[in-house]
């Protein structure tokens, strides 16, 4: 691997590139919170060679979505479910407006 692309891994947002102990610190929670929101499924981790968890930074995104959640007294499988459910709206959404872009010219309505 060339230094140019160990370096283009840094700039992708898929990357597992922190620990967990390094993505606790960057949250401001504990490594208990990260393993939580695991077990709920809300986020898989890699696993380094040695079992270690790693996160990218669309996973410590997520991740500070559910703190934000927490902190405000949603208990944690709620906020889990609520991300999800986030999630899932934004992807209909886009979907919906892929559709209204490309293919609702072909609708009945608009060949009359």
């Amino acid at each position: 691997m060339t230094a140019d692309e160990s370096l283009s891994r840094l700039d992708d947002d898929d990357y597992p590139a922190y620990t967990m102990g390094r993505a606790a610190e960057l949250l401001g929670t504990t490594p208990g919170f990260l393993r939580a929101i695991g077990e709920a499924r809300l986020i898989t981790p890699l696993r380094s060679e040695g079992g270690h968890r790693r996160y990218s930074r669309y996973q410590l995104r997520i991740a500070a979505r559910a703190r934000e959640l927490v902190d405000q007294g949603t208990p944690i499988e709620a906020a889990c479910r609520i991300i999800i459910l986030e999630d899932q709206l934004e992807e209909a959404q886009r979907i919906n407006a892929e559709y209204r872009r490309t293919g609702g010219s072909s609708s009945p309505s608009a060949a009359a």
